[in-house]
């Protein structure tokens, strides 16, 4: 006993809600429809992004195709028609906006015509 009042045994603490279990378990189901759609849309997300860097490899992979033909195509005394453009300073056949991995597929096809010359 402290100061007059009687103390009851387990009625310490918050005491809990009353809840509708129904209103308690259709919350539970809605989050967890929530969780579903983040982790769809993450997921899509990730795979675009996986999707976009293969499409970036294989254009790096097929620019350095087309640099290692040139390559063996000096080394056999044979000038490709790509570098005497860039050589010669012939802007006409090699447009300078489409510069990157659309030049190097370009380049590629038409050099292969100039290797085998």
């Amino acid at each position: 006993m402290v100061a007059g009042k009687v103390k009851k045994p387990g009625k310490r603490g918050r005491k809990p809600a009353k809840i509708d279990l129904k209103a308690k378990l259709e919350r539970s189901r809605q989050s967890a429809r929530e969780c579903r759609a983040r982790k769809k849309l993450r997921y899509q997300y990730l795979e675009e992004l996986v999707s976009s860097k293969e499409r970036a490899i294989c254009a790096l992979r097929e620019e350095l195709e087309m640099y290692k033909q040139w390559c063996s195509a000096m080394d056999q005394g044979k000038i490709p028609s790509e570098i005497k453009a860039l050589l010669t300073g012939d802007e006409q056949k090699i447009p300078q906006s489409s510069a990157g991995t659309k030049a190097a597929k370009n380049s590629k096809n038409s050099s292969a015509g100039a290797v085998q010359s």
